[in-house]
């Protein structure tokens, strides 16, 4: 597994870049993190696919607190502030961006106006 050698919030663009020590570089949207946070109010319990938020899209992040040497809790200035964002779970996010955002407008489109 990747290790984190950079972790740096850009407020103003509202996106977290993470980079891992294979090179890799994921600039995170804080709508997205936010999205698909780790939490139970957004995972539940056995769904398939995040609970779909919407009105996230000024979302940011206000603080980021370090867990151990494994993990960060983002806090949103939205209140949230119950995920614990783990480098896998991090680098997982950022490999697997593009099909997930996708996924989340297809299912935003479908909800009732």
């Amino acid at each position: 597994m990747p290790e984190p050698v950079e972790l740096v919030l850009e407020r103003r663009r509202r996106v977290l870049i993470v980079a891992f020590d294979n090179g890799q570089r994921f600039e995170l949207p804080c709508e997205y993190l936010r999205t698909h946070s780790p939490s139970a109010e957004v995972r539940g319990h056995g769904l398939s696919e995040p609970k779909l938020l919407t009105g996230k899209a000024l979302v940011n992040i206000s603080r980021i607190e370090p867990i151990g040497s494994y993990a960060v809790c983002l806090h949103f200035d939205d209140g949230h502030n119950t995920g614990i964002y783990s480098w896998q779970f991090l680098h997982e996010l950022g490999v697997n961006m593009q099909a997930n955002l996708k996924r989340y407008a297809e299912r935003l489109a479908t909800q009732p106006d």
